[in-house]
């Protein structure tokens, strides 16, 4: 048994994996779908999006903890793990859907970590591909690209990251499409934008306004003027539901296409909660190399994939902060 991984079993010989992945479509009828991050802010949205789609969802995870119904787990840690081939052998996945990274906000923009990541997620990317695996999409950011330009095209706008976060990301883009232009497997490579919603970091912009207010302490906020582009992170699982079932390949950012000022964007959560007057706008100083406007451009995602956010952003954030006041109401009362 390899450090890490639990025993999986014989390793098929290599004609084998290759009778294997030519005896399957290129988009099976039986679907299953290997998922990183599947407890994660955004994987724990996207886990039932695909059981409704008909997928066998079968998750690996570090440690031990309580799955979605009819999740299969194999317990694995990811950024120790020697010998993935065995384990994805024996789950054979058709699909996989790599969400998994650092991403603790106090440290995961220059974390030593991404580089770890990058290795390992190249290390799962083959591993996925012997084990006959047909389809692949993994999670990029708007992190990636050069954000002085402020409107972000998948193809126009150039990628310069200015972290270990974005560059480790971007690697990881440019190898994945590589490999699976070589090897002749559909991937595509999802740009996360800005997310909010339940199971958010609390210490995340949405998150600690709503609970500051909620619990009518000050929001302490920067000036505000920036300009970002904000999605619901149900929507986004949406999104990312349809992406993998489709046959979209590349880049795509996932976005709402809109940027709003971030002091309209706290205001709203105050006039909601009638309680703007506890926000402070310019509290909190400001880089000065802070971009004024980071936005995508969403034409790939609402054309060629044809999907649109339900939901309004209005209506969002009053989801989100009803998340939050359950949630701190729920811990109250078992004090």
């Amino acid at each position: 048994m390899t450090a890490g991984v639990q025993e999986c079993g014989r390793v098929p010989p290599p004609c084998a994996k290759f009778l294997l992945r030519n005896q399957r479509s290129v988009f099976p009828m039986d679907k299953t779908v290997l998922v990183t991050g599947a407890r994660g802010f955004l994987g724990r949205q996207i886990v039932p999006l695909l059981q409704q789609r008909g997928y066998r969802v079968h998750a690996l995870s570090a440690c031990a903890q309580p799955m979605p119904h009819g999740v299969e787990c194999t317990q694995v840690d990811l950024l120790t793990a020697t010998d993935l081939q065995s384990v994805l052998e024996k789950i054979a996945p058709t699909h996989l859907l790599h969400l998994a990274w650092c991403t603790e906000p106090s440290r995961y923009l220059k974390d030593l970590e991404n580089f770890t990541w990058l290795a390992q997620s190249l290390a799962l990317l083959k591993a996925f591909y012997q084990a006959g695996g047909t389809r692949v999409v993994m999670a990029g950011t708007c992190a990636e690209y050069d954000w002085r330009y402020g409107f972000c095209d998948e193809t126009l706008t150039p990628c310069a990251p200015n972290s270990p976060y974005g560059t480790s990301k971007l690697a990881l883009h440019n190898l994945l499409l590589s490999f699976c232009q070589t090897v002749n497997m559909s991937a595509a490579w999802a740009r996360i934008f800005w997310l909010f919603g339940p199971h958010e970091a609390p210490s995340r912009l949405v998150a600690s306004v709503t609970c500051s207010l909620l619990s009518n302490q000050p929001a302490r906020c920067s000036h505000g003027l920036q300009r970002r582009d904000y999605l619901h992170v149900s929507d986004a699982a949406d999104a990312f539901a349809n992406l993998l079932d489709s046959r979209l390949e590349g880049a795509i950012n996932i976005a709402s296409g809109d940027a709003i000022r971030l002091a309209d964007l706290v205001t709203r959560i105050g006039r909601y909660l009638q309680r703007e007057e506890l926000i402070q706008l310019g509290a909190i100083p400001s880089s000065s190399t802070e971009p004024p406007l980071v936005v995508a451009n969403v034409r790939r995602l609402t054309e060629e994939l044809n999907w649109r956010p339900s939901v309004s952003l209005q209506s969002r954030l009053e989801q989100s902060i009803e998340w939050w006041r359950d949630r701190l109401t729920s811990q109250f009362d078992e004090q």
